[in-house]
């Protein structure tokens, strides 16, 4: 992903401090065996692609793929770690146009990368919707899925009333 405008470093934005153009991008997360043996536990998902080695063997990737959604859910706690949404993000509204386009092994390290591309003020919501893309890339760089994320968050405005 180009950089695009300015970086966050900065925790609990408010809707007036995103700006279309900016970036955000996270630190890395290394998927586990034991992310994928929880996931699949918590998820009821227990395709023999995510859970047995000697089944994926002989299947094109060689190996045992991670869940797509469970890439989708790290992604967004790396996003949530950055702390740019910390007590000011009211609801996470949607996701959009979600593709996962390379696998996701045991061993790989995903990070995400934002990129605020809408802002629209809802101010009889307290704030304003922000449109996130996002691309979920691994530690040779490449783009596993990508998508585009909305949410609610909160305006200085709003923060200063319930603070009164």
């Amino acid at each position: 992903m180009e950089k695009q405008g300015r970086r966050y470093s900065g925790r609990g934005n408010y809707f007036e401090d995103f700006h279309v153009g900016d970036e955000i991008i996270t630190a890395g997360r290394t998927i586990t065996e034991s992310d994928v043996v929880a996931f699949a536990g918590l998820s009821g998902d227990y395709n023999q692609i995510h859970t047995d080695a000697h089944f994926s063997t002989a299947t094109p990737y060689g190996q045992r793929v991670a869940h797509g959604l469970l890439g989708l859910a790290i992604a967004s706690g790396l996003a949530m770690r950055t702390g740019f949404l910390e007590g000011t993000v009211l609801a996470f509204r949607e996701i959009d146009a979600w593709k996962f386009i390379k696998p996701v092994f045991i061993g790989d390290t995903l990070c995400a990368q934002l990129l605020v591309t809408e802002t629209k003020a809802v101010p009889r919501a307290g704030g304003g919707l922000i449109g996130i893309e996002v691309q979920v890339k691994n530690q040779a760089g490449e783009t596993v899925m990508k998508g585009t994320w909305s949410a609610l968050v909160l305006s200085k405005e709003q923060a200063k009333t319930d603070r009164e």
